[in-house]
Formats: structure tokens, sequence, C-alpha cells
């Protein structure tokens, strides 16, 4: 009976398994062999050793330029989706009438398509008679070159994928807040806590995992990024080299230039530079709540 069920176990995970080993283990499996090797779609691929990883870091110029824009739309996407997302799910986190329109509405960003909601964002962005010009004209602001200005297109981007991360972020971050025991704040409201106080002290630290999990998140989706990037400024990565990211780096070598090994080494390097990332975030997650 035991054999009949670990059979029938075997069986049922099969297809899983197999579409894991296709679709998941064998591309992983393929670049890694393609990183050591130079291949253009069309011949055989030619054997490089490391030639590929060597001319990354020494001989391509760009790459350190798409490694600093990354790092700095990372930065610019990072810490206003945490502190958005914190706020916006502290203020949904109330048993008020009708508060699940408001979590509803919060939530419609998120089923939004990522790139028709660039190429949207891409005339409200307009430099001449784009809608945010045109709001920031009635106040007695100047026109602004949002997608023009090399750091100005790297704002705007950073401004768009914001406007997309927040609400998966609200959602964890809301889902975490609803698991804190009532009784700890109804006892730190007879302590005469505020209600700041009660957030800080309370529902951040308890919150701490998932707030990890959203850091880790949305790293990985910053590194990533590469159809906002599209959408909104091209395949080009401009103005000039402003939006030139890692993600757009990757499609212009395997897709433009046909030097696929070149873009398999550049994609594991942006997976050992995640890896790096989340290794560390995990890490000083763990002491936090180890010093709790």
């Amino acid at each position: 009976m035991a054999r009949r069920r670990a059979r029938a176990g075997a069986l049922f995970i099969a297809p899983n398994l197999a579409a894991v080993a296709v679709f998941l283990l064998f591309p992983l499996g393929f670049s890694l062999y393609l990183s050591f090797h130079s291949w253009d779609l069309f011949s055989a691929p030619r054997f490089v050793g490391v030639d590929n990883y060597r001319r990354l870091f020494s001989a391509d110029p760009l790459f350190y330029i798409a490694l600093r824009n990354t790092a700095v739309f990372t930065l610019l996407t990072l810490v206003p989706t945490v502190v958005i997302s914190l706020a916006v799910a502290g203020l949904l986190n109330r048993k008020l009438a009708g508060i699940a329109i408001f979590r509803t509405i919060a939530f419609l960003p998120l089923v939004a398509s990522t790139v028709a909601m660039a190429v949207v964002f891409r005339f409200i962005f307009a430099s001449d008679d784009g809608l945010l010009n045109r709001l920031l004209g009635w106040i007695g602001l100047g026109p602004v070159p949002w997608l023009t200005d090399p750091d100005w297109a790297l704002v705007s981007l950073s401004l768009v994928t914001v406007w997309k991360s927040v609400p998966f972020a609200t959602v964890i971050l809301l889902a975490a807040m609803q698991g804190v025991p009532e009784n700890l704040y109804e006892a730190a409201e007879i302590d005469g806590a505020g209600a700041f106080r009660r957030f800080r002290s309370i529902t951040v630290p308890l919150i701490r995992g998932a707030l990890s999990f959203v850091f880790v998140i949305t790293i990985i989706n910053s590194v990533q990024a590469f159809d906002q990037a599209y959408a909104l400024t091209g395949s080009n990565g401009g103005p000039e080299t402003g939006t030139y990211v890692l993600g757009i780096m990757l499609f212009q070598n395997a897709f433009r230039f046909y030097e696929v090994g070149y873009a398999s080494a550049l994609a594991w390097v942006i997976f050992a530079i995640l890896l790096v990332l989340t290794l560390i975030q995990l890490r000083l997650s763990r002491r936090a709540e180890a010093d709790l």
C-alpha cells in the first residue's frame, strides 16, 4: 500500500517536475553554457572560455553605465515604494465603512499592463503638452523635461515603477498588519500611546518579515526592469544613456546585436548581483529579528 501511494504521488508531481526541468532548469543550464561561448543564433556556438566575462568587466564601458543607472534607479524605486506602501497599508488597516472599496482602488494599478501603463505615462510626461507639465504650468512652474533630459528620464522611470510596485507591496504589508493581535493595540492605547507611536512600536516590528519580503522583491524587480523602460524611453535607454539599465543592455546584446553568449554572461552577472543583495537583506532581517 505504501509503495502504491508513493507511486501515485510520483505520478501526480511528474508533470510539474517535467515543467520545471523543461522551462527552468534547462534554460538555466543552457544559458550558463552559452555564457562561455560566442553565438549569434545562426552559426554553431564557439567556446571562448571566460572572455565574455572579461570583456564585460574590463572592455565594455556601457556595463558600468548600466550598473550605475540600475543602482540609482533601484534606490529611487525602493525607498518610495516601501514608505508609500507602508503608509497606505496603515491607512487601509482600519475598520471603516466602505474600506473595501478603497482597498480595491489601491490594488487596481497592479492589474494594469506594464507596457500599456508606460505608454500612458509617456503622454503624461510629454515635454510640450503633457498633462503633468500643464498642471505644473497652472501653479506657475516651468515645464520639466521628463523624458528628454537624462537625469529626469531616470526619475520619470522610477515614478512609473513606484506607481506599479506600490499596490503589490501594500497588499503584502496589509495582510501582515491584519495578523497583528488587537489586544496589543488596546494595551498600548490604555497606556497612553498615540496612533503613530502604536504604529512605530507595535506594527512595524511585528511585520518585519513582510517588510523584508517587500525589500527583496522590490530590489529584484528594479534590477530586472526592462518592459517599462523599453515602453517609456525606447530600446536605446535614452535620452543619451539616461535610462540605460541592465535590462536594456541585456536586450540589446541578445536581440539587436545577436551576441547571445555575451548576453548570457550578463544575465548570470545580474543573477549574482541579485543573489548577493538578497542574502545580505535576509541576513540583516534575521539579525534584526534576533535583536527583538
